[in-house]
């Protein structure tokens, strides 16, 4: 952990302290509490803990995607909380690639257009495109899927499109929520062993949030959140 005062030397992709997210309403939710934590650069984390921790929070408040009620994110080395919302939607392009439970992917459109989403809203010329979104879904093992709509695909299809998609720019930072949570186990594992294999051939950092031990446990390393803190935090050997 970084001491107060401390200058953050660029060992971290992820650093946050005291990080707090509090919900005010008819009663006061406490969903972080005063949380410190650094992921190095391509590190493979697990989030783990049981629903209400703040998992999901943590996971939000590091992609951009809310903003804290007091404490400090940095991620690669700059800090979130003065930027407006439009910095801060550049840095998630940039920077942050999300993967979702549920894919979130557009019914409407093909694998294709699916994964050329992100980059037709950065105003990239229509070819660069073409030839961006049909490596993206080659890197998963999809180049035979390009002109199939979502619901012509198998769950795991699908979340290989989300994480083609995910990876548009290269982002140094992937976040994924429960990336195996809607498939079945042998699907599932397929996703993690892609998922892994992303994180080595990219050198990304990655951080998951899973309920499933098995996931957790495949990860290097484990971060264990419980009433709003970390509790946890296992090393293991390189697996």
């Amino acid at each position: 952990m970084l001491e107060s005062g401390q200058r953050y030397d660029g060992l971290f992709m992820i650093s946050l302290r005291g990080l707090s997210k509090v919900y005010e309403g008819k009663r006061k939710v406490v969903a972080l509490d005063n949380v410190d934590l650094e992921i190095e650069r391509a590190e493979l984390v697990s989030l783990v803990g049981p629903s209400g921790s703040g998992k999901s929070t943590m996971l939000n408040l590091i992609g951009g995607l809310d903003r804290p009620t007091t404490g400090e994110i940095r991620i690669d080395g700059r800090e979130l909380s003065g930027l407006s919302d439009d910095d801060l939607t550049r840095l998630r392009r940039e920077k942050i690639g999300f993967i979702f439970q549920f894919f979130n992917l557009l019914p409407s459109l093909t694998c294709a257009e699916n994964v050329a989403l992100p980059l037709h809203l950065q105003g990239l010329p229509r070819r660069q495109i073409q030839k961006r979104s049909t490596e993206l879904l080659g890197m998963v093992q999809l180049s035979h899927r390009l002109e199939h709509l979502p619901d012509e695909l198998s769950g795991g299809e699908r979340q290989r499109v989300a994480i083609a998609r995910a990876l548009a720019f290269s982002p140094p930072v992937l976040l994924a929520d429960e990336p195996t949570g809607n498939l079945d186990t042998h699907t599932g594992a397929e996703v993690l062993k892609l998922i892994r294999h992303l994180h080595e051939s990219l050198q990304a950092t990655v951080l998951i949030v899973t309920h499933d031990p098995g996931v957790a446990q495949s990860c290097p390393r484990t971060i264990t959140l419980r009433d709003a803190r970390i509790i946890g935090d296992v090393r293991r050997e390189r697996l």
